[in-house]
């Protein structure tokens, strides 16, 4: 005869798989419609014309714009265009994860600061495929979940400098030499920059994972509507504004942070490093960052600053960081967004030689 305590197991196993299958079911339709099938298309576009689109920077990268409400407000246009239905699925799926993913497993795979859990946040981001800014809401639902700083790290960066789609993009538009650059930094800074980031967590008393594994237990009491509407509107009442008032921000002060990168052919360590920090705050779509490349090398600028831009475009952005502000430590954002200058420094001192 089965006793009631193993029936209640029973059907908590069952209600546990159904929402762990109805998450992945949205994940991979969302990624369906909004990534994989359109970047399909792409693919072949960059194999043919050898282009993907129009730099999104505007044609001419020599013609520096005064900031302004106006000029703002046309790259906030064109960026939104561009980006909003990654970023409603970004929201979403942060917002779901927290309400149908099992607090026990996330705890178990990602909830370590050792390198596993970091690997494991970072292969999770591949098929993802998202910019910086999209990916930046399930980052922030995997911190709620009491992720570790390192794995939710490697799953937010990893989206868009490991970004498959993307790499084949630049290797038929740019060149593999570009793929290879951006291959190998991306790792590093993936996997290596986030690992290390789980040692600027202020020090806390040994992770209890028996205590998260009841507090979250205790969180998912209640109907699954009201808790994912509330997680929903947490999200979107703090994602929403923050977000369009720094594209806002970055669309206007966009000629200073790439003022006649046309001409920048020199390789001196500080043009490197300025294109880097410009390239660090910058926010753009997903693989933009190969069109403005190519744009700007066509103008002629050098292969250091190009490399430069290649990973700092897309890897991280003021928006981004602001977005997910809440959900790090600030000296974990110091760190990443300085190891982003760094490593774009050092993949320039690269491109010089290479490209």
């Amino acid at each position: 005869m089965v006793n009631k305590p193993e029936i209640h197991h029973q059907a908590q196993s069952k209600r546990v798989l159904l929402y762990s299958l109805t998450f992945l079911a949205i994940a991979i339709i969302g990624l369906t419609y909004v990534k994989w099938l359109p970047y399909v298309d792409k693919s072949i576009t960059a194999i043919t014309t050898h282009s993907i689109g129009d730099s999104i920077l505007g044609s001419d990268p020599d013609k520096t714009e005064p900031a302004s409400f106006a000029g703002a407000w046309d790259y906030a246009v064109t960026y939104f265009t561009a980006v909003w239905k990654a970023a409603v699925l970004g929201i979403l799926l942060g917002s779901l994860l927290q309400v149908l993913l099992p607090a026990n497993w996330l705890i178990r795979v990602l909830g370590k600061t050792s390198f596993a859990s970091t690997a494991a946040g970072g292969l999770a981001a591949v098929p993802g495929m998202m910019c910086t800014c999209c990916a930046a809401p399930v980052a922030v639902g995997l911190r709620k979940k009491n992720v570790s700083v390192g794995a939710a790290l490697a799953f937010w960066i990893g989206n868009p400098t490991l970004n498959p789609a993307a790499l084949v993009f630049m290797t038929f538009v740019l060149s593999w030499k570009f793929t290879a650059l951006r291959l190998v930094f991306g790792l590093i800074l993936t996997f290596g920059v986030s690992y290390l980031a789980n040692r600027f967590v202020p020090a806390v008393q040994p992770v209890d994972t028996e205590k998260l594994l009841q507090q979250a237990a205790e969180e998912e009491q209640g109907s699954f509507l009201t808790r994912w509407l509330k997680s929903l509107g947490k999200m979107t009442l703090y994602i929403l504004p923050a977000y369009f008032l720094s594209v806002l921000l970055m669309g206007a002060v966009k000629g200073w942070l790439f003022p006649q990168l046309g001409e920048a052919t020199g390789s001196s360590i500080i043009l490197l490093v300025l294109v880097a920090i410009g390239g660090m705050l910058f926010v753009i779509p997903t693989a933009a960052e190969i069109p403005i490349i190519q744009t700007f090398m066509a103008y002629g600028m050098g292969g250091g600053p190009a490399a430069v831009l290649l990973l700092t475009l897309p890897a991280v952005s003021l928006p981004s960081l602001l977005l997910v502000s809440k959900s790090f430590p600030k000296r974990v954002l110091v760190f990443v967004s300085a190891s982003v200058v760094v490593l774009g420094v050092a993949a320039g001192i690269v491109g010089n030689y290479l490209l």
